[in-house]
């Protein structure tokens, strides 16, 4: 048997309120996102732009839940962004790796981050 393809998309950066601290709240703020999408692999053997996941649209629609949502945790915001990809019936699992590229610690740290992995 052939094991499923996955779609990997890397440094998706977008702005998106998310934070537990109310000036988190109050504005935009860089993240980063990484999204791996599980999918069947017909398109291995046809060819066919049907046969796979459109990321564009995924990406549309990760796009859309940061900038009409808002979050206090990168958790939540993870978890509702692998909803949005699980929205296409076609997509079996979804890796969301979500980095905070300026978090508000006094220590030098490049990001904070998590990833959560949901099978359908």
């Amino acid at each position: 048997m052939t094991p499923p393809d996955v779609i990997r998309l890397r440094g998706l950066r977008l702005l998106c309120i998310c934070g537990a601290l109310p000036e988190e709240q109050g504005r935009r703020q860089p993240y980063e996102f990484d999204i791996d999408v599980v999918a069947g692999s017909a398109a291995t053997v046809t060819d066919e732009l049907d046969d796979t996941i459109d990321y564009g649209s995924i990406l549309a629609r990760v796009e859309e839940v940061t900038r009409n949502e808002s979050f206090q945790l990168f958790e939540r915001m993870a978890q509702r962004v692998a909803e949005a990809v699980l929205a296409d019936e076609r997509v079996t699992e979804v890796t969301v790796e979500v980095q905070k590229l300026r978090p508000p610690v006094t220590q030098f740290l490049d990001s904070s981050g998590v990833r959560i992995v949901r099978r359908r």
